[in-house]
């Protein structure tokens, strides 16, 4: 009977140390977790900021002022400029194979 117990007691002293090892790898990878979901926080943000800043990169106006101010770039006046007329292609009328052979005898 005491040998009973002792393999009992045993069995209750190594589920109980598995209970608490479970607890702490759970709590561990819980904490990782979070820390995770931080750092996707922190990336949201960041990506926000950095399409903020591509839009104001390609803003009409900064555009502008870098060919003016780096390329040295000049709006032609009018007597500088040539508008050329727009001229839409004549379309041929498509002819079908069958067509083409009735046509050739």
């Amino acid at each position: 009977m005491v040998r009973f117990n002792m393999i009992l007691l045993l069995i209750v002293v190594v589920c109980a140390l598995g209970v608490v090892t479970s607890q702490h790898r759970a709590r561990k990878l819980f904490q990782d977790l979070e820390g995770e979901q931080e750092r996707a926080r922190q990336l949201d943000v960041e990506y926000g900021q950095l399409q903020l800043e591509l839009s104001t990169w390609a803003t009409h106006p900064r555009i502008e002022k870098i060919a003016r101010d780096r390329l040295r770039m000049v709006t032609p006046d009018a007597a500088g400029r040539v508008v050329v007329p727009v001229v839409k292609p004549v379309a041929k009328p498509v002819v079908k194979s069958d067509e083409k052979k009735k046509g050739a005898h």
